[in-house]
């Protein structure tokens, strides 16, 4: 097990890094500077401001000062937002996105493995059909479809939530639906297919043959590898979660590090976009490490794989 984390910290060490000099390259390519777009400033003053972030420097000097930078916990002040660091920002904002992408995914694992696990005990009766059929419904509205949908139904038209902010228990329905929702359904399917290959498996028959309970034979030996493919689906669901938040942020107006990245993007906020796209990086990364090490413990024989 040890040496399936170091190897995964190797690797993960490496993407980040990789992705780090690609997103820094990509946006110093990107003509202009953060401050090409003000008005009525003298030709001094945007030299000297560009300067004082950097911007006079060629690009392979700018990133290794930034590296160097990054590997200290700095990620530079932001170009956009006077006084403030990218650091501050991904401290007030950080909190949120965990809050919103933890209620998400608390959503899709209790709505969704329950799903998956009727479905497959009550295979080709109602309580099969009817999930399985909003879950197809769930997967194909992705979260730019199935937010405003619900802010029309739920907020617009019954008046039973509010649609904007992130002030309390009530704001933060919506939005962790919205995210939560569309993996639901993935989860119910994969557990379904997982579950449906487990009681297929000729030992089951032999345990219902001598009497075994069904509930002993689903909960203690079908469960564990039922969940395996809705367990290797964290890691994905989990990226998904954290993208999908760009879009669900910005639509129920959550001040999370989605609409911060949206705004760096708009804005051309070098340091902020680094910073941001670094950090969503190594929680996905982080993630996956866990996904791997929770799949090594339900299933022991990938420890030799």
């Amino acid at each position: 097990m040890l040496k399936i984390i170091a190897l995964r910290l190797l690797q993960g060490v490496l993407v980040l890094l990789a992705i780090y000099a690609a997103t820094f390259f990509l946006v110093a390519m990107t003509p202009g500077s953060p401050f090409s777009s003000e008005r009525a400033i003298r030709p001094e003053i945007l030299a000297q401001i560009e300067a004082f972030y950097g911007y006079d420097k060629p690009a392979l000097e700018r990133f290794w000062v930034a590296l160097v930078n990054m590997l200290q916990g700095e990620f530079g002040p932001s170009a956009v937002y006077a006084n403030r660091s990218v650091t501050a920002i991904i401290a007030e904002a950080l909190p949120v996105s965990l809050h919103l992408g933890g209620m998400a995914l608390l959503i899709a694992l209790a709505l969704g493995i329950p799903a998956g696990i009727v479905a497959a005990v009550r295979r080709n009766t109602w309580l099969d059909y009817v999930p399985m059929s909003a879950a197809m419904v769930g997967i194909c509205l992705p979260s730019f479809v199935m937010g405003p949908l619900l802010a029309l139904v739920f907020g617009i038209t019954l008046r039973w939530l509010p649609v904007a902010g992130w002030f309390g228990p009530n704001y933060w329905i919506l939005p962790a639906a919205t995210l939560g929702l569309v993996y639901a359904a993935y989860f119910a399917r994969l557990t379904r297919g997982g579950m449906l290959e487990m009681l297929n498996q000729d030992w089951v028959r032999t345990a219902r043959a001598k009497g075994v309970p069904e509930r002993r034979i689903i909960f203690r030996h079908c469960l564990k590898g039922g969940l395996i493919p809705a367990i290797t689906f964290l890691g994905p669901a989990l990226a998904g979660i954290i993208s999908g938040s760009f879009v669900v942020e910005t639509i129920f107006q959550v001040p999370g590090l989605g609409q911060w990245f949206v705004r760096g993007a708009l804005n051309r906020d070098d340091f902020l976009i680094l910073g941001l796209t670094l950090l969503f990086a190594a929680l996905i990364v982080v993630m996956n490490l866990l996904v791997d090490i929770a799949q090594v413990a339900l299933n022991p024989r990938l420890k030799h794989g």
